[in-house]
């Protein structure tokens, strides 16, 4: 399970389960749009699949740079997704690996 630390979601380690905040990076694993993760306790590597099935009105976690943020999808591009924030705060385009349907 996930937990809060200040802006960002901390992820537990499929090996270790050690939670930290891990935030990923795009790649391609046998012809497949990917994003890597890194341990920093085990270095033990995963991936996850880059969501290709999201749909308008689908609760997302989008892990940006700065903060982790939770919202819906209100538009969606074949590399980019539009997120409106919990009552509207706010609304961005973020690159389609950075989505994880919630």
């Amino acid at each position: 399970m996930s937990r809060s630390v200040g802006a960002h979601t901390a992820d537990p380690c499929p090996r270790c389960c050690i939670e930290a905040v891990r935030p990923g990076r795009p790649m391609t694993i046998a012809g497949r749009d990917v994003v890597g993760y890194l341990c920093d306790h085990c270095a033990h590597t995963w991936s996850r699949p880059v969501e290709d099935d999201l749909e308008v009105h689908d609760v997302v976690r989008v892990d940006l740079p700065d903060a982790t943020r939770y919202g819906t999808v209100w538009q969606v591009e074949a590399d980019r997704v539009q997120v409106r924030g919990t009552g509207g705060d706010w609304l961005l385009w973020v690159e389609r690996w950075r989505v994880i349907v919630y």
